[in-house]
């Protein structure tokens, strides 16, 4: 088995600060193989949030894989998001925006889909797409790490993602088997598979820490994978309660190369 641990949109600078401390008990004790940050560290992309965000990260014990978020580049200095909108991130937290890790079977690649030129939206582009089906790996188990969803909800309001149609195409015909995103702060996962299923799972996270009231509950999620099977616990942290309620659980199975909800 190999378990990946999966959270968002640690808003530092918005935190809901009474639950950092139960956030990193419950990471620590989960014991991943890998711990995967799809983006949004920080609210407003500054320097103090970033050096908040940091000090957070490193009392993760588990090794660690994370990309940027729309959040993390200056929003109002304008010039600076043009010019130099990983300056920041490059300094407090790693210099490469697309990382890839591997742990057994398990590869995740990093993709950075951040656009300085539209803050929100974000945006994947065919050289990207090219760069992550070259590294798929046959003999693994391929997982796509990025902050921005390659699918949404009909009642999502938010403008989908630029070129995200042909990369999720790509990544499917290409053998990706799973895809992990935030952004929404709204938890979904097997939302897009359909009656038989589909060769991609998207998992895409709620927000981990962010204080925001219309969010109501903040939550991260583990993945544990053995075989074709896909083992998730959702842990949840209403926001009118003190920390995390017992984690619920959801089954995949990848038969024929399709996720099932087992």
């Amino acid at each position: 088995m190999t378990r990946l641990l999966h959270l968002s949109d640690l808003h530092f600078g918005l935190q809901r600060q009474a639950l950092v401390e139960p956030l990193v008990d419950r990471i620590n004790a989960a014991g991943a193989d890998l711990v995967v940050v799809t983006g949004d560290l920080t609210h407003r992309g500054r320097s103090a949030q970033f050096a908040q965000a940091a000090a957070f990260l490193r009392r993760i014990e588990s090794p660690l894989l994370a990309v940027p978020g729309n959040h993390d580049i200056p929003l109002y200095k304008l010039a600076e998001r043009m010019l130099r909108p990983w300056r920041r991130w490059r300094k407090a937290i790693a210099e490469n925006l697309e990382p890839v890790g591997q742990v057994g079977n398990l590869r995740v690649q990093g993709l950075n889909s951040v656009d300085p030129m539209a803050w929100q939206r974000g945006m994947v582009t065919p050289g990207q797409l090219a760069r992550v089906v070259a590294g798929l790996d046959p003999a693994c188990i391929n997982v796509v790490a990025l902050h921005h969803p390659m699918q949404q909800q009909p009642q999502v309001d938010k403008a989908l993602m630029q070129g995200a149609k042909p990369a999720l195409a790509g990544l499917e015909a290409e053998g990706a088997h799973l895809i992990l995103t935030g952004h929404l702060h709204r938890w979904s996962i097997g939302a897009f598979q359909g009656g038989r299923g589909r060769p991609v799972l998207q998992v895409q996270a709620g927000t981990a820490l962010c204080a925001r009231p219309d969010d109501r509950q903040n939550e991260f999620a583990v993945l544990d994978f053995a075989g074709p099977d896909l083992l998730v616990a959702r842990h949840v942290a209403p926001m009118d309660e003190p920390g995390f309620r017992p984690p619920q659980h959801l089954r995949f199975t990848r038969r024929g190369g399709l996720w099932r909800p087992a």
